[in-house]
């Protein structure tokens, strides 16, 4: 059972990272990661096992989101189902590399430094709000199956839907800004889906895990932040239209540098 002050911290970051989701199309792992880690942490899960466990829990947690989100998405139009019916297969051979094989050998003190690094670089790219410039097509078959083997890895190991990677990749492949948004939240649920299988296969001879776990996913925590998680969303969508989320973004990417920081803390000092 879950104490009331656990089942509050959890309940607060799920509606807080709903709500981020929503709000400036993001997914809510780079986030959820340091804080569940933390978490973890402070209920005697080892610092090694707890930077693991919060990677995977936050990656369930978007099988939940992402259907809510690429519902709303849909019914605009704005998907573009052609892409996701390329770069899927990729994503998902991508995604059980990261999280069957690689994500298991690292030791949680490389995984924290590697999230360190990969949320240091986009929350720059969200501060200075650079976008790539479109200089070309999509590429054919075979160069979406290999891009979505990357956007599917580098998601496996950091617990995030992939959304910093596939959105400027599309852009930049003249894809439209609203499409690219749509589709990379549609592919959010091949990328979750495929490493959550990898992390519960691959956590099951783990030791000294805490009770109700799948593998790496810790259960309870995933049960309450889903629920909280997509009670928010919707309306971080509709407050996207009446709050500047250009000043907002730049504020969440402070937020984020700190957050970076703590997680290479946590790297360097459990090495």
């Amino acid at each position: 059972m879950l104490d009331p002050l656990l089942i509050v911290e959890l309940g607060v970051l799920g509606l807080c990272t709903g709500f981020l989701a929503g709000l400036l199309g993001i997914g809510g792992g780079m986030l959820m990661v340091p804080f569940l880690t933390y978490i973890l942490g402070a209920r005697q899960v080892a610092p090694e096992l707890a930077v693991k466990m919060a990677i995977a829990t936050s990656m369930a947690t978007i099988v939940f989101t992402s259907v809510s989100s690429v519902r709303a998405h849909h019914q605009r139009g704005a998907v573009r189902w052609d892409i996701v019916q390329r770069l899927a297969p990729g994503i998902v051979i991508g995604g059980f590399a990261a999280s069957l094989g690689v994500f298991a050998l690292l030791k949680g003190s490389a995984l924290a430094i590697f999230f360190a690094l990969f949320v240091s670089f986009s929350a720059s790219q969200m501060l200075l709000d650079r976008k790539p410039a479109p200089s070309r097509q999509m590429p054919g078959t075979a160069g979406q199956l290999a891009a979505g083997g990357v956007i599917g890895f580098l998601s496996g190991l950091v617990g995030a839907g992939g959304g910093f990677v596939s959105v400027p990749f599309m852009t930049w492949c003249n894809v439209a800004i609203h499409n690219a948004v749509a589709t990379s939240a549609a592919l959010g649920f091949p990328i979750a889906l495929a490493n959550v299988v990898g992390y519960a296969v691959s956590g099951q001879s783990v030791q000294n895990l805490p009770p109700a776990s799948l593998g790496y996913i810790w259960l309870p925590g995933l049960a309450v932040i889903a629920v909280c998680s997509v009670l928010t969303a919707p309306l971080g969508a509709k407050a996207a239209h009446k709050l500047p989320v250009k000043q907002l973004k730049r504020v969440f990417a402070s937020l984020l540098f700190c957050l970076a920081a703590y997680m290479l803390y946590k790297g360097i000092t459990s090495i």
